[in-house]
C-alpha cells in the first residue's frame, strides 16, 4: 500500500520506509498489519537509478507514512543520491508526524530544506486536546503546534490535513472551533481539510457499529468546514476540501477569499441543497 497526498499526483515516488512508524490512529487503515521498516540504503538507491533513466522529474515524494523519523545521516545520504541521480528535480516532499519533526533540530531541518526538501506534510486532524488522545495521535496540541511552528521556522512550506466528522455528533462544534484554533496557531501553507471515513477493521469503526462514535449528517461536516473556515486566521494559506471524502469541494486563497468562501458555504447549508454536493457514490479515501 502506497499513498501519497493529492498535490503528489504527478510526482516520481520513491519509497524509503514501509508503512507508518506511529500506525495507532484509530480512524486510519492504511498500514494495519504492515511492521514498519526503513529500506536500506542500497535498496534506495537502486531505486534511485533506476528513475535517473527517466526523464527530467521536477517533484518527488518520499513514501511511506513518516519519512521525517529516519536518522538525519540517511535522510541526507538519500537527498544527496537524488541530485547526483536524478536530473530536474526542483522539489521533495515527505510525510511527517509530531513526533518525528520535534525529534529533529532547528538546524537539521533546515540541512534538509538546503538538500532539498521544500514541503512536508502533517496531519493534524483536530486541535482539541480530548480528541487527540481518543484517536491516538500521539501528539499533544501544544506538540503539534511546535512541529508545524519547526518546519515553517525552517523554510519549509508546510501542508496540514484536518478531518472532518473525528469528532463525532457529540463533540461536532467544540471540534471545528478547536481545529480553527490550532490552524491559526500553525498558520501552514496550505490546509487540506478531509471528510473522516469510517473503515472496517480500525478502532474508529468499531465504536461506529457499537453506537458510541456516530457521525454528523452531511450539513453537519458542511457546519464544521464553515466553523473553520471563519475562525482561523491565516497570513498565506491555500485552504482546499477537494479530497475524494468531502462532501463540497472547496479551492481558495486565504485570507483574500476567505468571506467569499464562509457565504458559499452558508448558502449550501441554508438551501439544503444536495445537488450541489459529492455524491456518496463517488466519495472516497
Amino acid at each position: 500500500m502506497i499513498i501519497r497526498p493529492p498535490s503528489e499526483a504527478k510526482s516520481l515516488l520513491l519509497q524509503v520506509t514501509v508503512g507508518c512508524s506511529h500506525n495507532k490512529c484509530s480512524f486510519c487503515p492504511t498500514y494495519k498489519g504492515e511492521n514498519f521498516r526503513i529500506k536500506s540504503f542500497a535498496e534506495i538507491e537502486e531505486d534511485i537509478l533506476e528513475a535517473s533513466r527517466y526523464r527530467s522529474v521536477e517533484k518527488l515524494f518520499l513514501c511511506d507514512g513518516d519519512v521525517l523519523i529516519l536518522p538525519q545521516r540517511r535522510l541526507v545520504e538519500i537527498l544527496l543520491s537524488i541530485q547526483r541521480q536524478i536530473k530536474g528535480v526542483k522539489r521533495v516532499g515527505c510525510y511527517a508526524n509530531a513526533k518525528s519533526i520535534l525529534r529533529k533540530t532547528p538546524e537539521e531541518l533546515v540541512q534538509l530544506r538546503e538538500l532539498g526538501l521544500l514541503i512536508v506534510y502533517l496531519g493534524v486532524e483536530t486541535g482539541n486536546e480530548g480528541l487527540l488522545k481518543i484517536i491516538s495521535k500521539g501528539a499533544s496540541n501544544a506538540q503539534l503546534v511546535e512541529a508545524g511552528q519547526r518546519i515553517k521556522n525552517a523554510g519549509i512550506a508546510l501542508s496540514v490535513t484536518v478531518l472532518l466528522g473525528i469528532g463525532g455528533i457529540e463533540k461536532s462544534v467544540e471540534h471545528a472551533f478547536d481545529t480553527a484554533k490550532i490552524l491559526t496557531d500553525i498558520d501552514p501553507d496550505y490546509v487540506g481539510a478531509l471528510t473522516v471515513m469510517v473503515v472496517p477493521g480500525t478502532p474508529l469503526y468499531e465504536d461506529y457499529v457499537k453506537g458510541v462514535f456516530v457521525l454528523p449528517d452531511t450539513f453537519g461536516f458542511l457546519r464544521e468546514l464553515e466553523i473553520m473556515v471563519a475562525h482561523s486566521d491565516f497570513t498565506n494559506c491555500f485552504f482546499t476540501s477537494n479530497h475524494a471524502s468531502n462532501y463540497l469541494p472547496i479551492r481558495a486563497r486565504m485570507p483574500e477569499e476567505k468571506e467569499k468562501t464562509i457565504h458559499m458555504i452558508q448558502h449550501v447549508i441554508q438551501s439544503g441543497d444536495n445537488r450541489r454536493l459529492r455524491p456518496e457514490y463517488l466519495r472516497g479515501l
